[in-house]
């Protein structure tokens, strides 16, 4: 099989909330976007685009299909927060210097339920969302977003058109999540994210080399790798009308394994194939 890589730039238009943590009142964001956001946006996209105005497209069982279609022939990284520069645009990583990442792009927003007939707040409802600011809010900077899809030779899907008509993420009831496509380009060069990552095409799945020592840009099975960093649960909500308990919207939970979560240091020169919703595999290890 044979895969090319294309680099996907895309605008934010309104904040952005990739569920994380919860922490009191908080509901925190991660600095990124996971490849399980981008999987379900193209899927619920890619699925009405399919079936407008049918009834079809209520049915979980035709997302499912078209879910497994994108896994078959759509690969992605994950992707990151960036800002334009004189040589196209440079990713802010969150973990080079969290705290100046947190004060540039991160903000939040408090909310509560009313009780109308005391004419108040609800008592227990007030809640914090943090969310991807889609300006920095120090330069006022508009504020993109950088990653790849990997294409497979023969693909019938029209994911580049989904891409203009996306929302990722949460609160997208509220408008959160929208962006804009700034631009679609295939690669030629075998080397991605300002040569982080070589690219290997020629496989069952897309494969990605890393030196020793460098940062892991999605989440990994942990294998008994040699990484250092932190590991986390990889869990999601799903929506499968045909379970017979648990079958309404987000109420199927999913988990896809110990991951070492992204940021963390390779401690050996290793090849990782990308596998199902981004999440990097090991392969094996490079001399």
């Amino acid at each position: 099989m044979t895969w090319c890589a294309y680099q996907v730039i895309l605008r934010l238009r309104s904040p952005i909330h990739v569920g994380h943590s919860k922490v009191s009142n908080l509901q925190r964001t991660r600095g990124y976007v996971t490849g399980r956001v981008l999987w379900g946006a193209l899927t619920m996209r890619l699925t009405r685009d399919a079936f407008p105005g049918s009834g079809e497209a209520t049915d979980s069982g035709q997302y499912g299909k078209v879910g497994k279609q994108v896994h078959r022939e759509l690969a992605f990284t994950y992707f990151y927060p960036a800002l334009k520069s004189e040589n196209g645009y440079r990713v802010a990583w969150p973990w080079e210097n969290e705290s100046a990442f947190r004060h540039r792009f991160l903000s939040s927003y408090q909310g509560t339920a009313l009780a109308y007939p005391q004419q108040s707040a609800a008592e227990g409802m007030l809640h914090e969302v943090e969310f991807i600011s889609p300006n920095t809010l120090d330069t006022s900077e508009p504020v993109f977003l950088k990653g790849y899809i990997f294409e497979i030779e023969g693909c019938t899907l029209n994911w580049q058109s989904a891409l203009n008509r996306i929302q990722l993420g949460g609160e997208r009831g509220y408008g959160w999540g929208n962006v804009g496509l700034i631009e679609v380009t295939r690669t030629n060069s075998a080397q991605l994210f300002d040569e982080m990552i070589t690219f290997n095409g020629n496989g069952e799945k897309p494969v990605l080399s890393l030196a020793s020592q460098q940062r892991l840009l999605a989440h990994v099975v942990t294998d008994n790798l040699p990484v250092a960093g932190e590991i986390e649960p990889l869990v999601g909500r799903e929506w499968r009308s045909d379970n017979a308990y648990r079958r309404y919207v987000g109420q199927h939970i999913e988990f896809n394994g110990l991951c070492f979560a992204p940021g963390s240091i390779l401690q050996q020169s290793s090849d990782f194939e990308v596998g199902d919703f981004g999440i990097w595999r090991y392969r094996r290890h490079v001399a």
